[in-house]
């Protein structure tokens, strides 16, 4: 595996524009239970009960160096910031067809499901855009997902499926110090499935079922274990093929993960993981106020479709001696993905032409870190780290005219970039340790560079940024902790903005909590965080003549309140609600509220459990919000323009769980959007007009496990 990333960090950049060649990164893990972030070792196995030793056993190392840690419940309830834990009950058993459906639970997330399948989720946190994922930190195992981290935020490439994800890990608020760039909002870093410590074969079948009987089927199977005490590997497949719920949605997907954690000695622990990744659907679009009140499961977009792939490799070295570890990180991918579209691209609006947006990545990155603890005038808990990304991409567009057969290549460009950061961040305890504060900061340096294949021109752009950050974290009493954090963060410039010249700056917020986190009693825990952010230096597109300007900035204000409890054995439940105020401060609308900024959010479960059955109702809400900047309060004709409604969503699942001989069997049945609510959102990139929710489905899951 290091052998193989390392040959293809050194290959030449060789994708031609008409290839579709992908080469890869992320890390591994897998068994319902957490995981960790930052780029870390890459596959952790499930915790053993004591064995003699042979070979040297797999073992937690005792220093840990990334930032967020485990996450488990105690590591959680002395996290000095607002953080949410999507675990087995929340992704397995409350009804979620995909990653995005649990993320709705989550306090101050926004999801809008733009293929209804799960392929292209749209995140925004916090009144922060939701459009592409562009300003959200999205990891798997640590390692980012998007497909070039610095030079297009985008996720127009979410390698991820349901089936083969144990946790998902949502830190919101600024931690740029340890993470780098594009966190505003906060870091979601969805965890892989551990390789358990037993072999451990496993499959599962879940079908899909929709409007006029549409099916969508998802395959699962698992084969992975220690195959010698210190040596474990893992194989996951999922293949995903079907319809969703609208016409024009065939889709196929396949997921192919392999794992593998080595420990050669007491002291070293080499991870890696190899994943490929294809999706190919078509994009059933955004409709005309009218065709959405006639039908809102028919589509006008008769063109539209989606199809990608990527590669993805990473490799992990972990040293530990004591209080001193060492990590070192490396991960690569090569991917592609394009558009095919409709021309225009409102609904309803005769289309005369076919558009496609090929486009072809290849990043590679590398990330150093060392962690010593020490005691001076007091504890430390020092860490400094570093990481070289370097990132090529290939953009085309083109347009053929249906009357006249003219084809006609629109843009035809080249960029790269090399983005190299530094950190340094210090845990200082006291009060035996019932006081940590946190100071660090973090050092950025990126150099954009564009040229036209077709005329010649091209520019460049280089950035250099220094990102404080300070967190605090006081443990009063055993029950309550207190915590306040204040970060700077930015979004870098991105490649295309930089085709149209001028002296542009990244995007900055300055991010801050203040919370507490309470547990009077063992089985409830409180949450109560105030937030802000200040975002400055936002790019404003001012026309072809012009190009992008550092004009834009906002002020988002907000609380964000949760409560879980466990009232019995049985019986379980978790609230959480959002209060969000928003402001333009600059550009071309101030004093305006932000686009896709609800007011309100709620999110309610309950979870009844007996003998070998667990029910779970849970339920999401969303308050209305403007759809643009200028928020037009009266809907457009073509719809893409207009206030977004409020809906409620209420989702149900019954499992249950039990065994046949040595193997053990879940079987579940579910039901989504149970009052059969309708709902939309507006306009994705390539469709605009109403983009509909997903009505009332259903689905039913086998899963066997040897």
């Amino acid at each position: 595996m290091i052998a193989f990333l390392f040959a293809l960090s050194n290959a030449h950049f060789a994708f031609a524009q008409e290839q579709n060649n992908p080469p890869a990164p992320e890390p591994p893990q897998s068994d319902p239970a957490p995981a960790q972030p930052d780029p870390a070792p890459a596959s952790q196995p499930e915790p053993a009960k004591p064995e003699p030793a042979k070979a040297e056993p797999v073992q937690e190392v005792s220093v840990r160096g990334d930032w967020l840690g485990d996450a488990t419940d105690k590591r959680i309830k002395s996290y000095p910031g607002a953080r949410t834990v999507l675990d087995e009950t929340a992704l397995h058993k409350s009804g979620a067809r995909s990653v995005e459906d649990a993320l709705r639970a989550v306090p101050g997330v926004r999801v809008h499901d733009e293929s209804g399948l799960g392929i292209l989720p749209n995140i925004g946190i916090r009144g922060l855009s939701p459009q592409r994922s562009e300003q959200v930190l999205i990891l798997v195992d640590g390692i980012p997902i998007n497909v070039a981290p610095y030079g297009q935020t985008g996720l127009s490439l979410f390698p991820v499926t349901l089936e083969s994800i144990e946790s998902v890990d949502v830190a919101r608020g600024g931690i740029a110090v340890r993470y780098g760039p594009n966190n505003v909002g906060g870091v979601i870093n969805i965890h892989t499935r551990r390789i358990p410590k037993k072999l451990t074969l496993g499959v599962g079948e879940t079908v899909h079922m929709g409007a006029d009987g549409r099916l969508l089927s998802a395959t699962y199977a698992r084969a992975g274990g220690y195959v010698l005490e210190n040596l474990g590997l893992q194989a996951q497949l999922v293949e995903e093929a079907g319809t969703g719920y609208r016409p024009r949605s065939g889709t196929r997907v396949d997921n192919v993960i392999l794992d593998a954690d080595w420990k050669p000695s007491k002291e070293n622990r080499l991870t890696g993981r190899f994943q490929y990744y294809k999706a190919d659907t078509d994009l059933p679009g955004a409709l005309t106020p009218a065709a959405y009140e006639s039908n809102p499961n028919q589509s006008q977009r008769p063109f539209d479709r989606f199809e990608g792939d990527t590669l993805r490799g990473s490799a992990s070295w972990t040293l530990s001696s004591g209080d001193h570890e060492f990590t070192w990180t490396n991960f690569v991918n090569q991917s592609y993905r394009s558009f095919e579209f409709g021309s225009p691209i409102t609904a309803g609006v005769p289309v005369t032409a076919r558009s496609t947006s090929p486009r072809h990545f290849f990043v590679v990155g590398s990330e150093p870190r060392y962690t010593v603890v020490f005691d001076a005038a007091v504890h430390h808990k020092l860490t400094v780290g570093a990481r070289y990304v370097h990132e090529q991409l290939g953009y085309k567009s083109d347009v053929s005219t249906f009357a006249t057969g003219q084809y006609l290549v629109d843009n035809l460009w080249d960029f790269h970039d090399n983005a190299l950061a530094a950190y340094v961040s210090d845990t200082l305890g006291m009060l035996d340790n019932r006081l940590e504060i946190t100071p660090g900061v973090r050092v950025e340096s990126l150099g954009l560079s564009y040229r036209d294949q077709q005329t010649g021109k091209g520019t460049t752009n280089v950035t250099n940024d220094v990102l404080p950050g300070i967190s605090l974290g006081y443990r009063v009493a055993e029950p309550v902790f207190l915590y306040a954090n204040y970060n700077k963060s930015f979004r870098p410039v991105q490649f295309t903005q930089i085709t149209y010249g001028g002296e542009l700056r990244p995007e900055s917020a300055i991010n801050y909590e203040v919370g507490t986190r309470i547990s009077p009693i063992p089985d409830l825990t409180v949450n109560v965080t105030g937030f802000g952010i200040d975002f400055r230096d936002k790019l404003e597109f001012q026309g072809t003549n012009i190009g992008f300007r550092n004009l834009g900035r906002a002020r988002h204000l907000g609380v964000e309140t949760t409560v879980k409890a466990a009232l019995s054995k049985q019986y379980a439940v978790e609230a959480g609600y959002t209060y969000l105020d928003t402001e333009q401060l600059g550009g071309k609308f101030p004093g305006n509220e932000l686009p896709y900024a609800s007011h309100h959010q709620l999110s309610v479960r309950a979870r009844y459990a007996v003998r070998n059955f667990t029910w779970v109702v849970s339920g999401t809400y969303q308050s209305s919000a403007f759809s643009d900047g200028e928020n037009t309060h009266v809907e457009t004709p073509d719809g893409t323009k207009g206030p977004i409604p409020d809906y409620w969503l209420w989702n149900t699942q019954v499992t249950r769980q039990f065994d046949v001989g040595p193997t053990k069997v879940r079987l579940a049945l579910a039901v989504n959007n149970l009052l059969d609510s309708r709902y939309y959102f507006r306009s994705v990139s390539y469709s605009n007009g109403r983009m509909p929710g997903q009505g009332r489905s259903a689905f039913v899951r086998l899963e066997l496990e040897l």
